[in-house]
């Protein structure tokens, strides 16, 4: 029993709060501190997943937007002559033989 006394008064000149001293917050408080930094789930690691599926989400939307427009270009192509000329022109720069090709750059 005096080793109990003896606690107690160390932990009272070392001006503990009193709401501390209840064994039922203490552990709480040591629950919600071992969670929030030492758990292998922590909170830290739980934010980084999120913001990490979060941009994941954002690539998927963005390469289906893409994949959309590539496919309606595609069909676009495979239809039409004349739009398969003007691509191979924009984009490659071919030419037919006697036909000669200037490139203007914008500065």
């Amino acid at each position: 029993m005096s080793k109990f006394k003896d606690f107690r008064t160390r932990i009272k000149r070392w001006k503990v709060p009193a709401i501390l001293l209840n064994k039922y917050v203490f552990t709480i408080f040591v629950f919600v501190v071992w969670i929030t930094f030492f758990d292998q789930n922590n909170f830290v690691r739980q934010y980084k997943r999120m913001h990490n599926l979060s941009v994941a989400k954002n690539q998927i939307a963005f390469y289906i937007k893409e994949t959309s427009a590539t496919t309606k270009q595609l069909a676009e192509l495979k239809s039409s002559q004349k739009a398969l000329e003007k691509f191979a022109r924009e984009k490659y720069y071919m030419k037919k033989p006697n036909e000669d090709v200037f490139v203007i750059v914008d500065k």
